[in-house]
């Protein structure tokens, strides 16, 4: 989970058939320190603040091309975030999570119809034992560790990033790259929501200028400022934006009104919606759903 490959690259084979440890005395290590507390969260705490895992993940090309899988952990290994890490990220940014603990399984957005249409039989359009019901108000927004969970139809929203389809045990996720994924980044109510919100913090919380709010926008995503070249293009995107929803009001407010939640109206819609833009931009780069 941490390191992207176990001490043991196949964690779901430890028969005859399964590889050798990388570092068999590590390996003995973290053991022996687990049994000494029983403690996962110490145990957890332990890796995360070691010298190992916090290393840069930048490297040369002399060392990715001699060693290609970062077996011996010379540097971080960069790893697209999990499906569900993905949603919370997007709502924490935006203000939106709900941090709550416990409590009841809730449902997200997802198509109209959906569980309906793979439950459905040739001589029935409705057969289904259960009903798809968004949730509403702050338990939309909760984590996506409590998101109801149905077998033969799971989120798509998830399932499109790996999330597992829970049908029997998995020790391993495997990770993927596909344009689906940004299809779901931009488009996807979720992330659509979250970009509003995360516009309107922009307009709220960081100073007037048009630089002073891309300098918060990037710090609040990618916890860093921005560089002059990334400066210049998210200029021109502002201003094609605005000239766009300036002339299409219409479409302007489409745009806002996706999600649940009602846009502010303290807002200029032309300019929330060109903001908004330009957060939904950020949310799909890259450096934002990778942990380096």
């Amino acid at each position: 989970m941490y390191f992207g490959t176990g001490l043991v690259k196949t964690a779901d084979d430890f028969g005859t058939q399964g590889e050798l440890p990388s570092h068999p005395e590590l390996l003995d290590w973290p053991a022996c320190e687990f049994r000494s507390h029983w403690d996962i969260k110490q145990i957890q705490r332990l890796i995360v603040t070691s010298a190992t895992y916090r290393q840069s993940s930048r490297s040369t090309p002399e060392v990715t091309n001699r060693y290609p899988e970062n077996r011996l952990l010379s540097r971080m290994t960069r790893l697209r975030l999990p499906a569900e890490l993905l949603r919370d990220q997007a709502l924490t940014v935006a203000g939106l999570l709900d941090r709550r603990i416990g409590g009841p399984s809730i449902r997200i957005y997802q198509p109209d119809e959906y569980w309906e249409e793979l439950t459905a039989r040739r001589d029935s359009d409705r057969f289904s034992s259960s009903q798809f019901r968004l949730s509403t108000g702050p338990d939309l927004y909760r984590r996506s560790l409590y998101v109801f969970w149905k077998r033969t139809a799971p989120p798509p929203t998830l399932a499109i990033f790996d999330a597992l389809v829970r049908e029997t045990c998995t020790i391993r996720r495997s990770r993927t790259n596909t344009p689906l994924q940004a299809l779901v980044l931009l488009n996807d109510p979720t992330y659509v929501e979250a970009a509003r919100k995360l516009a309107e913090r922009v307009l709220s919380e960081a100073g007037p200028s048009v630089e002073e709010r891309i300098v918060f926008a990037f710090k609040t995503c990618l916890s860093r400022l921005p560089i002059e070249q990334e400066l210049t293009i998210l200029r021109r995107l502002l201003v094609a934006q605005y000239t766009r929803f300036r002339n299409e009001p219409k479409a302007a407010m489409a745009l806002l009104s996706v999600g649940q939640l009602a846009s502010n109206k303290g807002h200029d819609p032309t300019e929330l919606a060109t903001w908004t833009v330009l957060a939904r931009a950020i949310l799909n780069l890259d450096e934002m759903v990778t942990r380096n």
